[in-house]
């Protein structure tokens, strides 16, 4: 028990910043992001390679952690996303973070690859916006034994996200390797359950600059949520192109 208090009273992280978002239905918004280190998924298409390794990013307490938000905070701030790396490997931690920046009249936003509905599940009540993001196979996210596991925890967390009526929002990203008929049977899934005013947004990103999908493609992938919600938006990384973190 000690080993456990002791654990969670410390954080890897990677760095935290404030910039522009440049994703999903919040784009545009000044944000602080605070990018914890370790990452146990591979997506062959990540921005972030430096922050994967578990043993990535550095180590701090928890109240040093607090201290370093706090002098890193700018005025008007519209929300504080906990990013990776992948928050929910360090989920202990992520809810005192968040917990503190709610303390501070912040919003909290959790970008996370709901790769554990489990730990999702213990981290949502301290979370007020939330992305749900959906890997598709060619991601090269897991390999094929154990994708369905993933799939299944990402479903899952969709509907504890909607449930406890967080604003949730699901994305998507392609690639012109992804699989149309792949991605129409995701959607057919998410909307066997999901009822569209319940979700704040459907994002379709394409990848940028690995395996770039034309507009035909795209076209695709819009068409094929767009009879079953049409609020569906194809967002790319528009910090990128802006040029800034």
């Amino acid at each position: 028990m000690r080993q456990k208090a002791a654990a969670s009273t410390r954080i890897k992280l990677s760095e935290i910043f404030t910039s522009i978002e440049g994703e999903g239905i919040l784009f545009g918004t000044k944000t602080m992001f605070v990018r914890m280190a370790g990452c146990p998924l591979k997506c062959h298409w990540c921005d972030t390679p430096y922050a994967l390794p578990l043993d990535s990013g550095s180590d701090y307490s928890i109240d040093s952690a607090k201290e370093l938000i706090s002098k890193n905070l700018h005025v008007n701030t519209y929300k504080v996303n906990f990013t990776g790396g992948e928050p929910l490997v360090q989920h202990e931690a992520l809810i005192e973070l968040a917990k503190f920046v709610r303390g501070k009249g912040l919003r909290t936003y959790l970008e996370s690859a709901c790769y554990d509905a489990t730990r999702f599940a213990k981290v949502l009540g301290y979370i007020d916006l939330v992305k749900i993001e959906f890997k598709l196979r060619d991601s090269k996210v897991v390999d094929e034994k154990h994708y369905g596991s993933l799939l299944r925890n990402e479903l899952d967390c969709l509907k504890l996200a909607i449930s406890s009526g967080k604003t949730t929002y699901i994305k998507v990203v392609v690639t012109n390797s992804s699989s149309l008929k792949e991605f129409k049977e995701l959607v057919r899934e998410v909307f066997s359950f999901t009822k569209p005013a319940e979700i704040a947004g459907f994002i379709i990103q394409p990848s940028y600059k690995i395996d770039e999908p034309p507009l035909d493609v795209l076209f695709g992938f819009y068409d094929a949520v767009y009879p079953l919600y049409d609020q569906v938006r194809i967002v790319p990384q528009l910090h990128k192109i802006i040029g800034v973190r």
